[in-house]
């Protein structure tokens, strides 16, 4: 493979893993109240118990 092949590949390379460092560093962590962790919970069985029925 020729020289620039190469530097395009790398740049490529360093572009994608740089984007997914600048997400990761930029990412908000979610706080949830214990009435909203147990408003998904509930929701979650109540999407699961549908799924199970459904199949």
């Amino acid at each position: 493979m020729p020289w620039y092949a190469w530097l395009i590949l790398i740049v490529a390379i360093g572009v994608i893993v740089g984007g997914l460092m600048t997400l990761r560093d930029t990412a908000n962590k979610v706080e949830l109240t214990d009435e909203q962790r147990k408003r998904v919970a509930e929701r979650n069985a109540e999407m699961d118990a549908k799924e199970s029925k459904d199949r």
